[in-house]
């Protein structure tokens, strides 16, 4: 039965053979999703102690962050901009979870990543949602979850308005398109709770100041941010 196996898997890839998400090169047996070269290439961002960095920079004054982590730096050409395009608009959860644990264990590595209650994801509206069939964060944060031990929860924060994709937009367009809404669920399970809000891509950081903003009506509640990537 193994034999078989190996021999349909053998004959698979002879004519299906899995190609890198990035470049399309095929890949070797010990690469997954990416090839090592692309994965070298990726502009990775230097986190230091996840209290002071180019996340938690970016909502200086307005909010109130704990900690901040983002994975990839986001340029207007180049691999990074491959992978959320992917994952977002073309449903690759593979890349979601490829993602989530490649970053996952260095968060756990650097052992200063921790202390949170809840993981939430920015949320979809719903007509998106409906026009998409999913949100691109969500094999993304489950995994976060079970690597990090903390609960992922899509049903305590609710997007009320509809706002188009900020990732399309020049930067002036970014902070005049501030508008999005949301509201809480069990507003109650989140007191006392520290919670890590997550998106796939910040950019002037409009759409998660405004999650915050809701999240810490709550009394006691603590935020920390970490995103796939930044733009740099």
């Amino acid at each position: 039965m193994i034999v078989m196996k190996k021999s349909l898997s053998y004959f698979f890839n002879l004519f299906y053979p899995r190609t890198c998400v990035c470049c399309e090169e095929v890949l070797l047996d010990q690469e997954e999703l990416m090839c090592l070269d692309c994965r070298f290439d990726l502009p990775l961002v230097d986190n230091g102690d996840y209290h002071l960095n180019a996340v938690t920079k970016i909502f200086e004054g307005r909010v109130l962050v704990e900690k901040g982590a983002s994975f990839m730096y986001y340029q207007e050409k180049g691999k990074t901009k491959q992978l959320i395009h992917e994952l977002k608009y073309k449903n690759n959860q593979k890349i979601g979870y490829f993602l989530a644990c490649w970053f996952g264990n260095e968060l756990i590595e650097s052992k200063r990543f921790h202390g949170f209650d809840c993981i939430i994801p920015v949320p979809l509206h719903k007509r998106k949602f409906k026009k998409r069939g999913y949100n691109q964060l969500t094999v993304f944060g489950r995994q976060l979850g079970v690597l990090l031990a903390v609960d992922y929860r899509e049903d305590l924060l609710k997007r009320v308005s509809f706002t188009n994709t900020q990732t399309k937009k020049k930067r002036l367009d970014r902070f005049q398109n501030t508008h999005a809404k949301f509201v809480l669920e069990k507003p109650n399970f989140l007191r006392n709770k520290h919670i890590l809000l997550i998106d796939d891509v910040v950019t002037t950081g409009a759409t998660l100041e405004a999650c915050c903003k809701e999240l810490l009506s709550i009394d006691q509640v603590k935020i920390s941010i970490l995103t796939m990537a930044i733009t740099g």
